[in-house]
């Protein structure tokens, strides 16, 4: 894999069609203009991307990367889920999730197979971070717009589509917040999109307040931090940690921090009580059938046949990994587990490269605060998910390739350089 101009001209259709994808997650641009809705944008430029790579791979007998061992096990975890058609409980349903989950797998291997230089991951980053702020104004439009019959509960912000549960409108804001914050800490970023990236934080940070998710102010706060704590520069990163914390105290409403203090005091909260339940349906699951689960996406449909009595409402696992667990059982879970460490591990790492560490670090800040939220709301389907893993172990990829590409250090002996090489008689 190279990292020049060469690098930069494969794969072109494709890599523009991909970071066209990422924006449009946020965009969402049918809902501004339903005309648009029968094009199914986000599915044509997926799959545009999916097919302009494979058939350039086919085309000139280049290899395909399956990303290691990481990539393998996201797709034998693929493969279980369709699998997992012959022993569900709702077969149509997990037919459905499994194929959705294909689609999610290829992009994911589009992600690694195309942005392979440190311009394109910075592009395809920054174009989410551009693409939050029309979710972050949709989210906060319908806050300030909505009444307590259109809101959530009556007082929660959220928009459309994903969009439409809070927890998720905040979690998937809150992934962008650290990789905005690399680029406006990055010295090399030029003032204009300084200001972009820091109107794109400001309108998150709001929006997921407005969102009144604690999971996403919990995976927020811990996202900043794992960034302040290992970014290089530690007076600039803590300074702007402390600006995002004062923000946040002077604009959050009184009812924010109310609804916070409610974890102390979560038997009263049907919502807390909601994920007690859909834990104690997910337990009753795995111990009855602890190998391969009730079937991907069934796990509301088995409610019924798990539930304490007192739950008569069915929700989802509100937690990926138990999520995972019901669905799919412990093969699944450590499946998903490869995948998911692999890729969070290969942020870390990338974090240390003199390219691309200074984003790579925002993207190890964004994955730890978006498993954070995922700890309250499980979704296996979470297109954000894979094209933030995606991201990640492109980091990777590319920190590695460069480091393969650094010329050896020659060695100095007694004062002079030492220079040899392969079949040759002389040294210097």
């Amino acid at each position: 894999m190279g990292l020049g101009d060469k690098a930069e001209r494969r794969d072109v259709v494709s890599f523009y069609a991909l970071t066209a994808f990422a924006a449009l997650l946020y965009m969402v641009p049918q809902a501004w203009i339903p005309a648009l809705a029968p094009l199914r944008l986000a599915l044509l430029t997926s799959g545009l991307a999916a097919g302009f790579m494979a058939l350039r791979r086919v085309g000139r007998a280049e290899p395909l990367s399956f990303d290691g061992m990481r990539g393998v096990a996201l797709l034998c975890f693929a493969g279980l889920a369709l699998a997992s058609v012959t022993w569900s409980v709702n077969p149509e349903v997990s037919r459905f999730t499994a194929i959705e989950l294909l689609k999610l797998t290829a992009i994911y291997l589009t992600l690694v197979n195309v942005v392979t230089t440190p311009k394109r991951l910075a592009v395809v980053c920054g174009a989410v971070v551009v693409a939050s702020m029309v979710t972050s104004q949709g989210v906060l439009h319908t806050y300030f717009t909505g009444t307590p019959e259109t809101l959530v509960e009556g007082y929660r912000a959220h928009w459309v589509e994903v969009y439409a549960d809070p927890n998720r409108s905040a979690m998937n804001l809150a992934l962008v917040v650290p990789l905005a914050v690399a680029f406006l800490a990055r010295k090399e970023s030029g003032w204009l999109w300084r200001g972009a990236c820091a109107l794109a934080i400001a309108l998150a940070v709001v929006a997921i307040v407005f969102t009144y998710s604690r999971g996403g102010f919990i995976g927020l706060s811990v996202a900043m931090a794992l960034w302040a704590m290992r970014e290089q520069k530690k007076l600039r990163s803590v300074l702007l940690g402390v600006a995002l914390a004062l923000g946040l105290v002077v604009f959050a409403p009184k009812s924010y921090w109310e609804r916070n203090q409610t974890v102390a005091t979560f038997q009263e909260d049907a919502s807390a009580m909601g994920r007690v339940y859909a834990w104690q349906v997910t337990s009753r699951i795995s111990l009855d059938k602890p190998l391969l689960g009730v079937g991907v996406g069934a796990f509301r449909y088995a409610w019924h046949l798990y539930a304490p009595p007192q739950a008569t409402r069915a929700y989802v696992a509100h937690n990926v990994f138990l999520d995972v667990i019901g669905e799919l059982g412990w093969l699944g879970l450590g499946l998903f587990l490869l995948f998911a460490g692999g890729a969070t591990g290969g942020a870390f790492e990338a974090s240390r490269n003199s390219r691309v560490g200074w984003l790579a670090r925002g993207l190890a800040a964004s994955m730890a605060g978006y498993l954070i939220c995922q700890l309250f709301a499980g979704y296996i389907l979470s297109a954000h998910l894979y094209v933030l893993f995606g991201l990640a172990a492109c980091a990777q990829r590319i920190a590695r390739a460069a480091e393969a590409e650094e010329p050896s250090k020659v060695p100095e002996v007694k004062g002079r350089l030492v220079a040899s090489w392969e079949g040759s008689n002389h040294a210097a």
